[in-house]
């Protein structure tokens, strides 16, 4: 039989080393077409392999070609191609088992996403890519697919194969650079990893798929065939709504208030210090944050990560939603439930970096294929992660299209792009000499540029209603204006100057304030050039900065009136709002990613009153147009009084438009003096109503106050035909409306 064969003995050695580029071309059923037949197998672990036809029970013995288990014949009086079957007995004097040969099966991708693979252009490349449960040729199995242009050879491995690369080693589709192979038989749950081999045939360590839809549970490092299946839901009246919202443009004009968690320390099971699931999330976090009166909940990332202590903002599997709370259907419920009681779901997206582990994608095929080659340009010093090449099409379209898929698959509502200033300069944190200008001598990362802007616009236009936010902390311009207008196209902003400097007046001892209150004002300069969300998120309550509360001066009493009298604010103050979890509250303690909340402490009045003033907070600001209608625009605020330095007094109205007859004037005293008969001029007589005092007793305040109201006095101040004569408690926040 040996005599017919048309196979070479270089090929067979090739195939039994594993460093043959071409697997298909050797392995299989070859020949036919009135040519003979003949079916080559390597199956090392195998003592003999039959070759059964289904069709008629006729079988043909293969003959050991070489010892490593190469095993091939011409079939006699075969000359055309039929679907086989393997019958192999092992080694090790087992039963012996049949199968379908991996080598008697075609292309998994079709002509098409080839060429839009190649092109880089291929937005679905999240249903080609990676593991896909599926059928071919009447057989059920899984489909695997990995860009890998530059490899020697690419092979599927596992405990199906006892991890050895040279068993199933992958098709290359040249015109792509992508690598595929179907897996008859195999089923979800199973788990992978691929073993590559660089330009020079060196294997490099075991890689997880860039597309893998699940992972291990850390510090287990392999894929999960899990593929995309239809999950459930019922929120197809949310996402309509959402759609509407944005079609409408009313999408800045609705109130936001956004819970930032990190679902690995919201809680924690008393026994073992155990996570909680997505789904005791669904049902607990869930009903707390609608009790709470928040719009939406903003996740730290959720995408799987290998390190804990990176809060995953070092992600490698960027389409898995990390297996520490459970499964994607998990996630997917826990989105679904969100969505059910009227809550959005914004997750942090992370494409400024990735992180260096072996089994992640840098160095991914031997080359620098997603990163940069020149540190200079491809390595953040800061973090000892690697930089995207946004100017490589594949890996632009890789972003894109994971983008896509978490508001698409999971229904998520808006994406926060962590650490866009690392993205949009090309000299970030980095000193002379230690990056490379762009080609007209700029610091500005063109490429990162015109990603961003795309990224924003496929949001925008294919997202369903879906929004984007940026982490951008310099004063780049138009981040949050359309990509038309020559913008970034982002939805909001962060606005990390308030943040920065009202934090700073309020950690300050009330007598000096006034030498700073300048702080307190300073952002209105700026407030409307963007739609700025204000954020008092994670960043502000770990690595040593304490707690919110903690920040505050003065004895425990005056540490959470400051607390209540910045939140009410910042809550009066334009912009969108965010607070980290456990400020709420105001936790004493920094914020640990290793420990749940210290939810005890709502056992004390001062901690329960701190929430039930931001419960009452955002239940009053949804009541009020005026205080998110017109946040990124002056017809929506008006100082009342920005210049009362020596009683840190600030006031000002927050309304509609300026025809609006009902305005929300705010009043805030940062200082522990009292003002009794403190005036404050009005644009309107009659009776104003009193909606939040952040003073009150209700909230562990001293209950000084102005009752339920007061009313309008024809007495010209601040320029007004009309003034209030107010009592201002220590250390407070007052919020007030006209009644007609």
């Amino acid at each position: 039989m040996t005599q017919a064969l048309t196979v070479d003995r270089p090929a067979i050695d090739s195939i039994v080393r594993g460093d043959h580029g071409d697997p298909f071309a050797v392995l299989g059923m070859h020949g036919g077409g009135g040519r003979p037949v003949e079916v080559r197998v390597f199956l090392p672990w195998a003592e003999s392999v039959t070759v059964v036809d289904p069709s008629d029970g006729s079988e043909f013995a293969l003959e050991r070609i070489h010892d490593g288990g190469f095993f091939a014949a011409a079939l006699t009086g075969r000359r055309e191609r039929f679907r086989y079957r393997l019958r192999a007995a092992p080694r090790d004097g087992g039963a012996a088992g049949e199968f379908h040969d991996v080598y008697d099966f075609g292309y998994v991708l079709g002509e098409l996403d080839v060429h839009l693979l190649a092109e880089g252009n291929h937005l679905r490349a999240f249903e080609r890519l990676g593991a896909h449960p599926m059928e071919l040729g009447g057989v059920k199995g899984v489909s695997f697919a990995v860009w890998a242009p530059n490899a020697k050879r690419v092979s599927l491995v596992g405990p199906f194969n006892g991890w050895d690369g040279r068993v199933n080693p992958m098709r290359k589709r040249q015109e792509c650079g992508v690598w595929e192979i179907f897996m008859p038989h195999m089923t979800v749950g199973e788990i992978y990893k691929f073993e590559l081999l660089d330009p020079h045939g060196n294997v490099l360590p075991l890689k997880l798929d860039p597309y893998a839809f699940q992972c291990e549970h850390p510090p287990a490092t392999a894929a999960v065939v899990h593929g995309t299946p239809e999950l459930e839901w019922t929120d197809h009246d949310w996402i309509a709504e959402r759609e509407r919202v944005l079609k409408d443009g009313e999408s800045l004009h609705t109130p936001m208030t956004i819970y930032e968690v990190h679902l690995g320390s919201w809680k924690r099971h008393a026994d073992g210090n155990r996570y909680f699931t997505y789904r005791e999330m669904a049902d607990q976090l869930v009903a707390y944050v609608k009790d709470m009166g928040f719009t939406h909940i903003e996740v730290l990332p959720v995408h799987e990560f290998p390190f804990d202590g990176s809060w995953g903002y070092q992600p490698i599997g960027l389409f898995a939603p990390t297996s520490r709370f459970g499964s994607p259907r998990d996630f997917a419920y826990f989105v679904d439930v969100c969505h059910r009681n009227g809550i959005g779901v914004i997750i942090d997206w992370v494409p400024g970096h990735f992180p260096t582990d072996a089994h992640g994608l840098g160095y991914f095929d031997g080359t620098h294929l997603y990163e940069h080659a020149d540190p200079r340009q491809g390595m953040h010093m800061d973090w000892n992660t690697l930089i995207y090449n946004y100017g490589r099409r594949e890996v632009q379209n890789f972003l894109l299209a994971n983008a896509l898929f978490w508001i698409e698959y999971f229904h998520i509502d808006g994406l926060r792009v962590d650490a866009v200033a690392s993205m949009l300069y090309l000299d970030y944190s980095r000193e002379e000499g230690q990056w490379i200008p762009n080609q007209y001598g700029g610091n500005e990362n063109l490429e990162a540029i015109a990603f961003l802007r795309r990224l924003n616009e496929l949001v925008y236009t294919q997202g369903r209603g879906a929004v984007t936010l940026a982490e951008e902390s310099t004063a780049w311009p138009m981040v949050s204006r359309p990509v038309y207008l020559g913008g970034l196209g982002f939805g909001f902003k962060w606005n990390m100057g308030w943040m920065h400097d009202t934090l700073s007046y309020m950690s300050k001892d009330p007598i000096h304030r006034r030498y700073h209150h300048n702080q307190m004002t300073f952002g209105l300069l700026y407030a409307f050039n963007e739609n700025f969300v204000l954020p008092l998120s994670h960043d502000e309550v770990v690595h040593g900065k304490g707690s919110l509360i903690g920040k505050m001066p003065g004895d425990d009493w005056q540490k959470f009136a400051n607390l209540r009298a910045y939140f009410a604010f910042m809550w009066g103050h334009p912009g969108k709002k965010l607070v980290f979890m456990g400020g709420e509250f105001g936790q004493w303690a920094e914020w640990n990613h290793d420990k749940g909340l210290d939810w005890h402490l709502l056992e004390q009045p001062g901690h329960a009153g701190v929430q039930r003033l931001m419960r009452d907070l955002n239940l009053t600001l949804k009541a009020m147009p005026g205080l998110w209608q017109r946040d990124f625009d002056w017809t929506g605020f008006e100082w009342v009084d920005a210049s009362d330095v020596d009683n840190s007094i600030f006031s000002f109205l927050r309304r509609t438009g300026e025809d609006d007859e009902r305005p929300v004037l705010v009043v805030s005293n940062f200082t522990p003096r009292p003002h009794d008969g403190y005036r404050i001029g009005v644009p309107f007589g009659g009776y104003w109503k009193a909606h939040i005092n952040s003073d009150a007793d209700i909230y562990g305040g001293s209950g000084m106050g102005n009752g339920d109201g007061v009313m309008a006095e024809p007495v010209e101040h601040h320029g007004r035909p009309y003034s209030l004569c107010l009592t201002l408690p220590p250390l407070s926040t007052l919020w007030f409306t006209p009644q007609g």
